[in-house]
């Protein structure tokens, strides 16, 4: 892997990027802070990780992708992702870095749903953007790599849901990464203003097994009082890919943020999830699945951070470890004074099969405040040989046992996916992962 010295851009190329996108002035200063900062500031530390030889700046800006005319012919990668007899009425498709398709219906968009790329966004919604965009969830200034995306982002979706308004059907963008020598820094925004309700769904692919490159990944999600969004995931970067993904949820009074995650990249990658529970009666639901197999290094925060009354927290992680795979798995829920009644739980389990495979999970509570409730569990282990005897008892063959097994360790992340064509995929992942 590649030591980071130097940050491959200067001010110029900052600008210039800036301006064929038509951007604000107040993203094109934004950026140039991100650069000036990446030069000076350090990588992130994460737990038992030393990533201080990833690859994180070696790559390129990859060509604009074709444009798609009609979901019914998608290129062949990309048709696991759509339901042939079901054709998702609200969907982006960003090929590389730029739009190949999308769609809003008529319904939402008279409704003042916004579901659309991030430089669009930028150009027709940018007051609104820039309430948002790297303040309140995630800062530029928190390491080198939140810089960098400062100031390289080239893709992303902003989703925004006016007041009292119920989005009934799923969001679904797919990232597909074509030029595998391309990187993607991916800013991805969802706001559910007040009493609203959405579903957002989005998927991440490439087929780079040897070209390397980057992707860098920032998502924050603001659900205000009383709303509810509901995130699902799942990333499929190649094994030629070093991965920096940092998901932030904010949620304000009696406000719910749920979390489905599915990290089934197949390179070194580190991911962070993390939900503040701001106002009172607000509550998270975090859950990750993972599927690690060769000899790539796998490093998983989930942490909710308790600030009301009466918050909830729920974290739940599940992995499984084959070949030399190494991975961390930390689960942090902080209660901060005064977050009187607050409640932190957290699961953590890892399933190793093989003598090779490393992993490691770290049940944390920081607790501020003495009228909450906290808990957590923790294991890392084996197959159980009583589950396997049992199934083979009734007829089953070990191979197919071990499959049923892991796959019920798994199931509960994946039954939490909202789009059944995505769940279908998940679990064809988790198959291919394992055979």
């Amino acid at each position: 892997m590649t030591t980071i010295t130097t940050v491959p851009y200067n001010n110029e190329y900052i600008e210039q990027f800036s301006k064929e996108n038509n951007e604000p002035s107040w993203m094109t200063s934004l950026r140039l802070k991100g650069l000036d900062l990446a030069q000076s500031l350090d990588l992130p530390k994460p737990d038992k990780t030393n990533i201080t030889r990833w690859n994180f700046t070696q790559f390129k800006h990859g060509a604009k992708g074709e444009a798609i005319s009609d979901l019914k012919n998608v290129p062949e990668e990309l048709k696991d992702f759509i339901d042939e007899e079901n054709i998702p009425e609200n969907i982006v498709i960003l090929r590389n870095q730029s739009v190949a398709y999308a769609a809003l219906s008529d319904d939402l968009k008279n409704k003042g749903v916004i579901f659309t790329d991030i430089f669009t966004a930028l150009k027709e919604h940018g007051e609104l953007v820039e309430k948002y965009y790297m303040k309140d969830a995630v800062g530029i200034d928190e390491h080198k790599l939140t810089a960098l995306h400062a100031a390289l982002m080239n893709s992303g979706v902003f989703v925004y849901v006016p007041k009292n308004v119920q989005v009934d059907v799923p969001l679904q963008t797919l990232f597909w990464q074509e030029d595998r020598e391309a990187a993607l820094f991916n800013h991805v925004i969802v706001v559910a203003e007040e009493n609203s309700e959405v579903t957002y769904v989005e998927n991440y692919i490439s087929d780079n097994e040897s070209e390397q490159t980057v992707s860098n990944i920032i998502t924050e999600v603001f659900a205000h009082d009383n709303a509810k969004v509901s995130f699902g995931a799942v990333d499929h970067f190649a094994a030629g890919t070093t991965s920096y993904i940092n998901r932030r949820g904010v949620a304000y009074r009696d406000a719910t943020i749920d979390w489905a995650l599915g990290q089934m990249n197949e390179g070194n990658t580190v991911s962070e999830n993390v939900t503040n529970l701001i106002g009172d009666n607000s509550s998270v639901n975090a859950r990750t699945v993972t599927v690690g197999r060769g000899k790539q290094t796998q490093n998983f925060t989930a942490k909710t951070v308790h600030v009301g009354l009466d918050t909830d927290g729920q974290i739940s992680q599940r992995g499984v470890l084959s070949g030399k795979t190494t991975a961390i798995f930390n689960a942090i829920g902080k209660i901060e004074n005064g977050a009187t009644r607050a409640n932190a739980e957290q699961e953590s389990r890892v399933l190793m099969l093989s003598g090779d495979a490393r992993g490691d999970a770290n049940p944390i509570l920081l607790i501020d405040e003495d009228d909450v409730t906290a808990g957590h569990a923790a294991s890392v282990g084996r197959i159980d040989d009583m589950q396997l005897y049992y199934l083979q008892s009734r007829g089953i063959t070990k191979e197919e046992a071990e499959r049923l097994v892991i796959h019920g360790f798994l199931a509960p992340v994946v039954s939490e996916l909202p789009i059944q064509t995505i769940k279908n995929q998940l679990t064809q992942l988790i198959e291919g992962k394992l055979s």
